[in-house]
């Protein structure tokens, strides 16, 4: 599985022949791509209506989008995608089949407006667990996977430890650390713990003032959390191979 950063919260992932892209938002400081430059993924992923996450969304309106009904509804208004899992899009708990990765979206603590208008709801935001083998196969019969979590916006919550970690089993994890506005990193920290992963990234930083990070304070406090896990501070536009 491949992993590519692209600044702020957007992220591309291939999975065997599937490429997806996640919260398409490329006017941020850690990429010089413009959407234009990146080949229409197969799948696109939104964590949520908010303006940084959905910006770009419509230059890549010839994928399959995932997302939940409220936010597939908007999307196939404004932007122009014709198909969306399940005709309809999917919602938290549900696990669908996106070519050869099973994407699972749990929930994320945070609110959902679309773009900026916040009176407008785009249903519970949530997160993404990306997987080359069906979740329930893994927890059933032990089979060897590689499971990438992307927490979208979101604070600490129980379900990171409570159900994530102990179904889901991700060997990696994405976390927000920008504060403000989601997890600082003393939180992020936290969750690198309680998720029990091998592979952090920070995430969610340095876009906008509120949310100016140095993450070498989130490697330092995951170390402090107890964590053994590897945190990989990536440059904009710099890739990751994860392997079970």
């Amino acid at each position: 599985m491949q992993l590519t950063w692209h600044g702020h919260s957007t992220w591309s992932v291939t999975v065997g022949e599937t490429d997806l892209l996640i919260d398409p938002f490329f006017d941020n400081p850690k990429t010089d791509l413009e959407p234009s430059e990146i080949e229409t993924p197969d799948y696109v992923l939104l964590t949520h209506g908010h303006a940084d996450h959905i910006a770009d969304a419509g230059a890549f309106s010839e994928a399959t989008l995932v997302a939940t009904p409220e936010l597939t509804s908007y999307a196939q208004e404004e932007f122009g995608y014709e198909d969306a899992v399940g005709g309809m899009g999917m919602n938290i708990g549900g696990t669908v089949e996106c070519g050869d990765a099973y994407v699972t979206m749990h929930r994320a603590d945070h609110t959902n407006g679309i773009m900026t208008e916040y009176e407008n709801g785009a249903g519970m935001p949530g997160g993404f667990i990306i997987s080359d083998t069906e979740p329930a196969e893994v927890a059933t019969e032990g089979e060897d996977s590689t499971t990438f979590y992307h927490a979208g916006d979101t604070g600490l919550m129980t379900e990171m430890i409570d159900v994530i970690a102990s179904f889901l089993e991700p060997d990696a994890a994405a976390l927000p650390i920008g504060d403000h506005f989601t997890m600082g990193p003393w939180q992020a920290a936290i969750a690198v713990d309680w998720l029990d992963v091998d592979h952090a990234f920070p995430m969610h930083y340095d876009t906008f003032p509120p949310i100016e990070q140095d993450p070498e304070e989130f490697v330092e406090k995951v170390s402090d959390a107890g964590s053994d896990a590897d945190v990989h501070v990536l440059e904009g536009d710099e890739s990751f191979e994860l392997s079970s």
